[in-house]
């Protein structure tokens, strides 16, 4: 199997307001290292926005304790459309997994937090867990982790899955499975959930390999599949443009873009959008591209060129310098936390 990916850098999340919308996430999840703050049209997205060009704001988030971030995106133009009631098995990202240390501090602390819904404490799979809705409507898997980059003062970390919808699973399993490399199958069950209607989920589980720059911060990936059985699920994103409210596509931090893309194409899996070369964000820089599963879900790919460690004196790695399998010294990654969200 290949080893192109090296983990879940961020999720996507549509929002009307960024910077309101970042403070809410470092107060309940921990994600309080700013990455990048940025200001741009969305040039190569015309595709998913309506062919047209739009402004936009665009903030990565992260939690160093360990897991991938949030990118935190508004449209500057348009006033985005708010999020829909979405039912578990609708098409495209149900949830982002976030990691918790201890499932029950973390329920006791969110449970005593104005503005967001939690949910009872579950088995999954043998795991515990529990849902939390934002005030903005999105849904958050929180599931117990035992593998963190380090030790900090936050109970929860960052995402380590997602939890997607799908119409197909066969077909989806495909793809995530052999164009994306997350092949290890951790359960395939049906069940009867308590709306009365019959799912199939399968978890699939990519193990961290402490390959690439990032790999020891991101960890391990998680994604649950899950297709409903009964009635014909509904597209989250229809007639919605990409950075609408809700979460817009699932990142993953990419180790080698070129034989992906010949990897993903010999297998008709096409990118949709491509950067080709190195694309600025704010400080940070990379070759970006999207592909789509079989349902349309979006998923960014990007291969890091670019990060700013500590942006005052104008401290930038150049990773495009060195092997991209390395992993970086966890030092240097700690030194992220040097920009805060503020």
């Amino acid at each position: 199997m290949h080893n192109y990916l090296s983990g879940i850098q961020q999720i996507g999340i549509g929002v009307k307001n960024a910077q309101e919308a970042m403070n809410v996430y470092k107060s309940i999840f921990g994600l309080d290292v700013l990455i990048f703050d940025d200001v741009a049209q969305a040039k190569l997205m015309s595709q998913y926005t309506g062919n047209k060009i739009h402004e936009r704001r665009a903030i990565l988030t992260m939690n160093l304790q360990g897991g991938g971030g949030f990118e935190i995106w508004q449209f500057l133009d348009r006033t985005p459309i708010a999020t829909n009631e979405v039912n578990l098995g609708d098409l495209g990202i149900y949830s982002p997994k976030i990691k918790s240390l201890d499932i029950k501090k973390s329920y006791n602390r969110l449970s005593n937090v104005s503005g967001i819904q939690v949910s009872a404490i579950t088995k999954n799979s043998n795991s515990s867990q529990f849902w939390v809705k934002d005030q903005y409507g999105n849904n958050f898997n929180i599931v117990f982790s035992s593998e963190w980059f380090q030790n900090g003062k936050h109970d929860t970390g960052g995402v380590c899955g997602a939890v997607i919808g799908v119409s197909d699973m066969e077909k989806s399993l495909h793809f995530y499975k052999e164009i994306l490399g997350v092949n290890e199958i951790l359960y395939d069950n049906e069940s009867t959930e308590a709306d009365g209607n019959l799912y199939r989920k399968v978890g699939l589980f990519k193990k961290a390999t402490g390959k690439g720059a990032f790999n020891k911060l991101l960890g391990s990936v998680e994604i649950e599949l899950i297709q409903i059985l009964n009635k014909t699920p509904k597209k989250i994103y229809e007639n919605k443009y990409w950075g609408d409210c809700g979460f817009i596509h699932l990142c993953l931090d990419v180790l080698d873009m070129k034989s992906l893309k010949l990897h993903s194409d010999k297998n008709n899996y096409n990118f949709t959008v491509d950067s080709n070369n190195t694309f600025e964000m704010d400080s940070a820089s990379g070759r970006f591209c999207y592909i789509e599963d079989p349902d349309g879900t979006l998923i960014e790919l990007v291969e890091t060129h670019k990060v700013p460690i500590f942006k005052k004196i104008g401290w930038f790695l150049d990773l495009r310098k060195r092997d991209f399998e390395k992993p970086l010294p966890n030092w240097m990654i700690k030194m992220l936390a040097l920009s805060k969200v503020k």
